[in-house]
């Protein structure tokens, strides 16, 4: 086949490479002319992905992979396009934007010709597959959906830094306008995706038709949603923990102990480009649900009362430096998207505080670029909140943060024991 991929970040290369890894025709655009350039050459525009370098250095070269900016080079003739724009969500209203997904569509339904099969696979409010691309697309195109061309969702359910492990590891969902559709959509993915063997699975892993565009639509945005509210539910618990004396993690793992609890764990914040913002997508199109709107408003609170623990460990946090941990929004991972590091930020700014940020994967550089001001272990520090669960955390020691007199532990990766003689803070646990 000869198939087109719309948009070659961190989870459009990847998917790139896999279609072209099954021997099939891969061209890719993407509005970034480094990012192409990078590629074009066999080298990973961005670091982290396990196997996509290795991948890229034998697909390039051997003919399989390229990479454009131009949508007429890759879309015209093509079997299958796949898109995978970024949808972003208004911080203030919390509404989409479909600005860069929008403009994408026109590019793309300027150049389709028959027969292709166009399958969205970026994260959708309900409805959006039917009522919004399908209407763009026959428009820009002079095609009709259905009869020229078939249009599907198919949602991407992979994290970065191992995109190849889950694509085998997760039943590839798909939901079409027709029933053409979604076959040609079944036969597609089978021919460009490999499954792993999952036999706690109620029916084999592979590509699942859920029957509708918007099935599929809800089954992502019901997954992730259902990790914020849950996490939400362990936060709640942590707070009444923390006033009641009682360890709320020993609660947690007694609770789990039982099948049908599935308990998540407490802290400092949810970020991420999913569990943070599919919620808000699933709230445009459902605002009467109060218990996603009131789990999002309980995560969203957690770098506040972090740094409330700390203040009740420290005291007056005027003029106090204090370093926070992590700027990524989860361990091991180069991203910042809706960290919790900026709610922790700011709520020290108010208190007073004078905040440093320290990233193992970041550059003082890149740091001041996102608005901070850098730290270095080893520095002089009043107070420490960790807010990335980085594997080099869970070894520091005192001596690494000289002057230290509160450790706040976002993240759960220490102990008590590892501070002796410092105000030690784990969300979720009574003061000893």
């Amino acid at each position: 086949m000869k198939i087109a991929v719309i948009a070659l970040g961190k989870i459009g290369l990847p998917l790139a490479v896999q279609f072209a890894s099954k021997g099939h025709d891969v061209i890719g655009v993407d509005v970034s002319q480094r990012t192409v350039d990078l590629i074009n050459e066999g080298i990973e525009p961005f670091p982290g992905e396990a196997h996509l370098q290795e991948m890229l250095s034998e697909l390039v070269p051997a003919g399989k992979l390229r990479a454009t900016t131009q949508y007429s080079e890759a879309v015209p003739g093509a079997d299958a396009v796949v898109l995978v724009v970024p949808l972003f969500v208004d911080e203030e209203t919390a509404e989409p934007d479909f600005g860069w997904m929008d403009g994408a569509t026109r590019s793309l339904g300027e150049v389709l010709t028959p027969g292709t099969l166009v399958s969205y696979e970026t994260t959708l409010p309900v409805g959006t597959t039917r009522t919004r691309w399908k209407p763009m697309l026959e428009e820009a195109s002079g095609l009709t959906e259905g009869v020229d061309f078939d249009l599907v969702f198919s949602p991407e359910r992979v994290l970065t830094g191992r995109v190849f492990a889950d694509l085998r590891k997760y039943p590839k969902l798909v939901g079409g306008l027709s029933e053409r559709g979604a076959a040609k959509a079944v036969d597609f993915y089978r021919a460009v995706l490999d499954f792993d063997e999952r036999p706690d699975l109620v029916r084999p892993n592979g590509v699942w038709d859920l029957g509708s565009a918007e099935a599929a639509e809800l089954a992502k945005l019901a997954e992730t949603t259902y990790r914020d509210v849950n996490i939400g539910l362990a936060n709640q618990f942590a707070r009444y923990a923390a006033t009641a004396g009682i360890d709320v993690y020993q609660v947690i793992e007694a609770s789990n102990s039982q099948p049908y609890s599935h308990i998540h764990q407490p802290g400092i914040a949810v970020g991420g480009h999913c569990i943070p913002v599919y919620p808000r997508l699933y709230l445009w199109t459902d605002p009467e649900a109060t218990v996603v709107s009131a789990a999002r408003a309980a995560n969203a609170g957690m770098p506040d009362y972090t740094i409330g623990l700390l203040e009740g460990a420290h005291g007056d946090l005027t003029g106090a430096k204090v370093a926070v941990l992590g700027a990524a929004y989860r361990g091991g991972v180069k991203e910042t998207a809706f960290s919790g590091v900026f709610g922790a930020v700011e709520a020290l700014k108010q208190r007073g505080a004078t905040p440093v940020v320290q990233d193992p994967l970041y550059s003082d550089e890149e740091l001041t670029s996102l608005g901070f001001t850098p730290y270095h272990l080893g520095e002089q520090v009043d107070a420490v909140v960790i807010q990335a669960d980085h594997a080099e955390y869970r070894t520091l020691k005192p001596a690494d943060l000289p002057g230290i007199t509160a450790f706040i532990d976002g993240r759960r990766v220490s102990s008590a024991e590892q501070w002796p003689g410092i105000a030690y803070r784990v969300i979720g646990k009574a003061i000893a």
